[in-house]
Order: structure tokens, then sequence, then C-alpha cells
């Protein structure tokens, strides 16, 4: 079952796919990132201009920008190690397990916690 399984360009494929997922997401992030560490930047520009508005603008924004640039470089690279070992098994003749994707969880749970310090932090700034 194996050599079938090593043969068939379908999982070589499905392999392809799913690390180009995980480069588009790694991406998003970084772009996400960026845009969340110049809102602060925003902020300040906009009180200067407009006092009377009372923007309170903190570090938190860039600290949570450069957060999720980083988890997306850090994406990017484990896909890209992760991708190789999997090919790599693949070739040796190693049967592809299915298990839960423990990247993904991950990157959901800590993406959740950012979100919701974000949402605390919006409600203490304004």
């Amino acid at each position: 079952m194996a050599q079938e399984s090593t043969n068939d360009p379908r999982t070589y494929l499905a392999a392809e796919r799913t690390f180009l997922a995980w480069i588009r997401t790694g991406l998003a992030l970084m772009g996400f990132g960026f845009v969340v560490a110049r809102f602060g930047l925003f902020l300040r520009e906009l009180s200067a201009i407009r006092p009377e508005l009372h923007f309170r603008s903190s570090a938190f924004s860039t600290g949570t920008g450069t957060a999720l640039i980083l988890i997306g470089v850090v994406i990017n690279i484990a896909s890209a190690v992760h991708h190789v070992q999997f090919v790599n098994g693949l070739k040796r003749g190693a049967e592809s397990i299915a298990r839960p994707s423990y990247g993904a969880i991950a990157v959901a749970v800590v993406l959740a916690i950012i979100g919701a310090a974000m949402v605390v932090s919006m409600f203490t700034i304004w």
C-alpha cells in the first residue's frame, strides 16, 4: 500500500497545495501585522491634526503588529521544513497517517489570544 501512495501524483499535489496554503497564511499574517503596526502611527497623526478627538495611541498596536509579522515568518519557515520532511518521507515509502494539524491548532489559538487582546485594547484606548 505504501508503494501505491508514493507513486500516486495526487499525494504529492495534495502536499503541494497544503504547503502553498500555509505560505498564503503566513503572508496574510505578515501583511495584517504590518497594517496593525501602522494603525498606531495613524492614530498619532490623527490626534496631532485633530486634538479634539482625544485618541490615545499606545505601543500595543506596534507590538501586536510585530508579533503577527513574526508569527507569519515562523509559519512560513515551519511549513517549508514540514513540507520537505513530508515529501522525503513519501519518497522513502512512509505512509502518511491522518492526524490533526497541530500547527493549524496552534496558529488558531495564538490568533484568538491576539484578537482578544486587541479587542480589550480597543476599549481601553478609546
